[in-house]
């Protein structure tokens, strides 16, 4: 606050100098031109003083403002103050410096001495629709700050209910992973406990409670490593090489450079799952389900594949709270610099692929 209210009056006190100093050497150089010399340092003196006085009537003009505004709504009002006051302001200009001129004689000294109130009344009446444009001007100088200053504030308050909107829609669609998760991996540990599979089922149980313990641990974060998620992604086909012991294979190529990339928490999770749901689950014989990663300029890309019976025959696969949650989580963190594909692989299977901005932690 201290800090505002002395940049309020710097810039105040460094404006009407501005002014001040501009004046004189204008009439300074004026009067030279003219073959009639005055005493600069007085000359400057007084007019550094006359445009100075407005330095503490400028918040008084601008408090007036703030207090009884010329607006559409209380226009009437805000002119039976402005005027008179405006006229008080300036009357009160006009005697402080008519005061300063005969103190510092700047012009030199008076061939014919007036009374002060006759040089008050002369200067008073060549000097007034200045003084009301000075006033006028400040007063509408004030709005301008106001109104830009308001501006901004909404323009601020707009742009942090957008974030917290997308941060609230991208928690959601987070939220919605979690039971979907939970609930496929559960009827998994059922169907081991009805094959007779404790030993698998507690197993399976083991990994789920270090998926949750993980899930739990980075609820917050909207963008991992990658190397995280791929932590995370082997726990997860972990417990889904138990269900299909000898019907799962997986293949990782993942680039060293690509691991400190950031991408979107337990994004992978999903396309793996449709992989393994749509691809591999379909298939009488073992399949498999690839992890790719890669970087591509100032562009990382993942594919996630399988070897199943692809789109076209399988019927499925191209929507359901996975994928659709996918494309939806992109969009919201990258907008347009984002791409999400799914296609079919050449030989059978189909290929989910997307593509983000390359960024590492820390970086912006």
């Amino acid at each position: 606050m201290r800090r505002r209210k002395a940049l309020k009056w710097g810039v105040i006190a460094g404006f009407w100098l501005f002014f001040g100093l501009l004046n004189a050497s204008q009439l300074y150089f004026g009067l030279l031109m003219e073959n009639f010399p005055v005493p600069v340092g007085r000359m400057f003196a007084a007019q550094v003083i006359a445009w100075g006085a407005w330095a503490p009537l400028t918040p008084l003009v601008l408090w007036l403002g703030r207090r009884f505004p010329v607006e559409r709504a209380s226009l009437g009002r805000g002119l039976s103050v402005h005027v008179p006051a405006c006229l008080l302001v300036a009357a009160a200009h006009v005697a402080f410096v008519q005061y300063v001129f005969i103190l510092l004689e700047p012009f030199g000294p008076q061939r014919v001495p007036r009374p002060y109130w006759e040089q008050f009344l002369g200067r008073l009446t060549s000097q007034l629709h200045i003084e009301l444009l000075i006033y006028a001007a400040t007063l509408g100088l004030g709005y301008a700050v106001s109104y830009y200053a308001r501006f901004r504030e909404r323009e601020m308050r707009a742009s942090q209910l957008e974030a917290q909107l997308a941060q609230a829609q991208l928690q959601a669609l987070k939220m919605q992973l979690h039971p979907h998760f939970l609930f496929n991996t559960l009827n998994g540990i059922a169907g081991l406990v009805r094959d007779n599979k404790n030993r698998a089922a507690v197993d399976m149980l083991a990994g789920l409670s270090d998926l949750l313990r993980y899930t739990l641990e980075n609820a917050g974060k909207h963008e991992v490593p990658l190397r995280e998620e791929m932590e995370f992604l082997e726990l997860y086909l972990g417990i889904q090489q138990m269900r299909f012991p000898d019907r799962l294979r997986v293949e990782m190529r993942v680039a060293p450079e690509t691991l400190d990339a950031l991408v979107p928490n337990l994004i992978l999770q999903p396309l793996v799952e449709n992989a393994i749901r749509h691809g591999v689950s379909q298939r009488p014989t073992p399949g498999t389900v690839g992890v790719t990663a890669e970087r591509e300029g100032e562009r990382l890309r993942v594919n996630v594949y399988d070897d199943g019976p692809g789109l076209k025959r399988d019927g499925g696969g191209g929507g359901g709270v996975g994928l659709s949650n996918t494309r939806e989580r992109l969009a919201q963190l990258y907008g347009e610099r984002q791409r999400f594909t799914l296609s079919e692989r050449e030989g059978g299977g189909v290929e989910a692929a997307f593509v983000i901005p390359f960024a590492r932690a820390g970086e912006g």
